[in-house]
């Protein structure tokens, strides 16, 4: 069964690799775009953030390069929304603030006795599509939660402070009052 590879298999250091998604079938390395596993982006009061209603914005920021896939901003998003919904229904606005662009691809390799014939080495170095993943650099906002008051402040702070442990990075929490 296919299972998901670890988030250090993708280089940290490295630039952006390299994709190529062309109208012209011959000429394009990826011949298939993955689905998007997000489902939604922009939640809670919607009308009221877009009046400006909501004092304290509190964002989820990265303090450092990386790769996130798009299943683990998905389940981010899940225990995010479920446990504003559930302490502060209605009285928040909440907004996923990056978007899985790059296409993840997977070289497979085979080692061991007969080996030899189920790998291809780098005959077709491109590798099997994979997934997706959004390229995050230092200081870029994840995750922005609004709510009006205090009390509502500290809920989200504790639903921001607990999904902080499925992201792959380092991440810190700042406040921006209105």
């Amino acid at each position: 069964m296919a299972s998901l590879r670890k988030a250090s298999a993708y280089s940290k250091k490295k630039v952006r690799p390299y994709t190529r998604k062309s109208k012209i079938k011959g000429k394009s390395y990826i011949k298939q775009v993955p689905n998007n596993k997000i489902v939604k982006y922009n939640m809670g009061n919607i009308r009221a953030y877009n009046e400006g209603k909501f004092k304290n914005i509190l964002k989820l920021v990265s303090k450092e390069k990386v790769q996130i896939r798009d299943n683990a901003l998905e389940s981010c998003r899940q225990l995010l929304n479920k446990s504003l919904e559930k302490k502060i229904p209605g009285r928040y606005y909440f907004e996923i603030k990056i978007f899985p662009h790059h296409i993840l691809r997977n070289n497979k390799t085979a080692a061991g006795a007969g080996a030899d014939r189920l790998s291809s080495g780098m005959k077709h170095s491109f590798g099997v599509i994979e997934g997706r993943a959004a390229i995050v650099s230092p200081g870029k906002e994840v995750f922005l939660v609004g709510v009006d008051n205090e009390s509502d402040l500290r809920v989200a702070r504790v639903a921001m402070s607990t999904v902080k442990s499925k992201l792959p990075c380092k991440t810190k929490l700042t406040l921006e009052k209105k």
